[in-house]
């Protein structure tokens, strides 16, 4: 679940980079009252963290788990 938050928090962190390279605009800092103000500083540091859990998605063994479909067990060899 916290792997959902964080990448779903991350896709929206990279959509306003994107928005920031094409267009030059900051949509958070728009919304939120510019890139210093303390909601904007909150969202940043949350993207940054969501990257920084994302990170770790690279490096995690899923081959020894094994999802069951018709019972949704986890299965550990």
């Amino acid at each position: 679940m916290l792997d959902k938050i964080a990448l779903a928090i991350l896709v929206i962190g990279g959509l306003n980079w994107g928005s920031v390279g094409i267009f030059q605009f900051d949509l958070v800092a728009f919304i939120f009252g510019g890139q210093s103000g303390i909601v904007s500083r909150i969202i940043y540091i949350l993207v940054g963290l969501s990257a920084i859990w994302c990170v770790t998605l690279l490096f995690r063994d899923t081959h020894d788990t094994i999802m069951s479909d018709r019972n949704h067990e986890v299965i550990r060899n």
